[in-house]
């Protein structure tokens, strides 16, 4: 329960909640409207080099050689950014939470996952320069097998799009390769239902389109710190996950940010202040990494594109007795947040809605696409679609008005979620009639007096007998053998001995006590 303790943060908030009608101004309002509010690309520091990109020409190809030689020679170029420069050049957000593993290299070393996939940094003297150079870098590539769709890709024999994940599926706690939810037995409630409606929805990726695109400043400052000027939406992320891939205490950096233009998401991942800060730390200058807009819209992350399908039981009185969804998130080549999104789908699974047989199995799958990130209630947005959509098409089968339709499914305080927690504070039924009663939407009387406070709970509140499915024993751990500890078998068969008692030491003799340089210790 939300407790506002005024008593506290009296001067923090006005929550009366009386904000509609009222002129309210933003605190940083007046910079915006006067051109005056200021943005990490507005710093013009002496000196200062520009780091551009040479990116990936395919969606999937090993590297087989990458000549910069005649770069390196280009007029301008101050410095060649490789993969084996990054300290640890492999990277999640989601590690730093200890979810997931490092998967995503700053520079890629091997081979390349996604079209425009990072390969090499020019840093230069200007952006022409460093443009010039990138047209000399000679890069031959392996072309390999690709795939762009997340259910070929859990196939098996298809291309491993990723090999920390090899199965193309995100592996979480190191045991289960996706998401699920069992409440209730569908596979019977279906047989019975009146009516059964499959449906498939597939959405597309989703640019967020900045009018500020990502981007870093870093120089040198004193003490052997950086300061660093970003566009990210996440400081504290990026403070962390730049130090984990420099490899350097978090404490090397001041990060400068707070005013982004615009970002929806779409600035979470840290992508240009590692490269920028170790720019600036091999040549001693400021480095700026800017994306180009084409660079924003071609290889910035995405919301990810989703498919979901989404199978119904619903009887002639319009209650909804079953549903079955599976729901495949399009990751890209790299986790990014598409994992953390999946689970949020999972938690959302199946809406506000009582329905007292609930089957859910979300995956987070690599593909050969621009890896996907954060937008805007990533993860429940799309799911809302569909389900809303599904909802629909219900209400249009059995025959009834759809805001009738939602009230009479819409939980209620005292019933039981298919996540095994009670519904509180419902509010679903309320807000359809007061959105019905705005757009003059007329429902029956017994609908406009439904109340999210009764009716729920009894044996809405109980939890079904839910099958439970075979589980696999997990494989005891293979031990991991170094050479340095292959004794011969017979030598392995041989029981351990017991260590010898360690020796007495001498009786004191005085208490002058000193130390050995040669034996490394203390004689008397």
């Amino acid at each position: 329960m939300l407790e506002l303790r005024k008593d506290i943060f009296a001067d923090e908030r006005d929550d009366n909640l009386k904000e509609i009608g009222k002129g309210t101004q933003r605190q940083d309002m007046l910079g915006h409207i006067t051109g005056t509010s200021s943005y990490f690309n507005d710093h013009k520091l002496q000196g200062m080099l520009h780091l551009k990109i040479v990116r990936s020409t395919h969606a999937h190809a090993r590297l087989r050689r990458i000549d910069t030689t005649e770069a390196e020679r280009s007029a301008g170029v101050r410095r060649i950014i490789r993969g084996a420069d990054v300290p640890r050049n492999l990277n999640t957000l989601l590690s730093l939470i200890n979810f997931g593993k490092d998967d995503e290299p700053s520079l890629a070393v091997d081979k390349v996952r996604y079209k425009g996939e990072p390969i090499v940094a020019i840093v230069a003297d200007s952006e022409r320069e460093a443009f010039e150079a990138i047209a000399k870098v000679r890069i031959d590539y392996e072309p390999l097998p690709t795939v762009f769709d997340v259910e070929e890709a859990l196939k098996p024999g298809a291309p491993v799009v990723n090999e920390t994940y090899p199965k193309n599926a995100f592996i979480y706690h190191d045991v289960y390769d996706h998401q699920k939810l069992r409440f209730g037995d569908v596979d019977a409630a279906l047989t019975t239902a009146d009516h059964v409606l499959e449906q498939r929805y597939q959405m597309s990726p989703i640019e967020h389109a900045p009018t500020e695109t990502n981007g870093a400043i870093a120089a040198p400052d004193t003490n052997g710190r950086y300061v660093v000027y970003t566009s990210t939406q996440a400081l504290f992320f990026s403070v962390d996950t730049c130090a984990k891939i420099l490899d350097v205490p978090s404490n090397t950096f001041h990060f400068i940010g707070g005013t982004v233009g615009g970002g929806f998401g779409g600035k979470v991942d840290t992508l240009t202040e590692p490269l920028a800060i170790l720019g600036a730390m091999l040549t001693g200058r400021p480095v700026r990494y800017v994306f180009g807009r084409e660079e924003e819209m071609q290889y910035g992350p995405p919301r990810g594109a989703e498919r979901i399908y989404i199978k119904d039981g619903v009887m002639r009185d319009g209650r909804i007795v079953a549903r079955k969804i599976h729901a495949y998130f399009d990751s890209g080549a790299y986790t990014r947040l598409s994992s953390y999104a999946a689970v949020k789908c999972a938690a959302h699974l199946p809406g506000p809605y009582t329905i007292p047989n609930v089957y859910g199995d979300v995956y987070c799958v690599f593909t050969n696409r621009t890896p996907a990130t954060a937008m805007r209630g990533f993860g429940v947005t799309a799911m809302d679609f569909a389900i809303e959509c599904q909802m629909d098409k219900l209400a249009n089968l059995v025959g009834m008005d759809p805001m009738e339709f939602r009230i009479l499914n819409a939980y209620r305080d005292g019933d039981m979620k298919a996540h095994r927690r009670e519904a509180k504070n419902t509010a679903l039924i309320e807000c359809v009639q007061v959105a019905a009663e705005k757009a003059k939407w007329p429902i029956r009387d017994e609908f406009r007096r439904a109340s999210s406070r009764k009716d729920g709970g009894g044996s809405r509140a109980m939890i079904p007998p839910t099958p439970t499915e075979p589980r696999a024993r997990p494989a005891a751990p293979v031990q991991q053998r170094t050479t340095y500890d292959r004794a011969p078998a017979s030598a392995m068969r041989e029981p351990p001995r017991e260590p010898p008692p360690p020796p007495r030491p001498p009786a004191p003799s005085h208490g002058a006590t000193r130390f050995s340089s040669v034996f490394g210790t203390r004689r008397r």
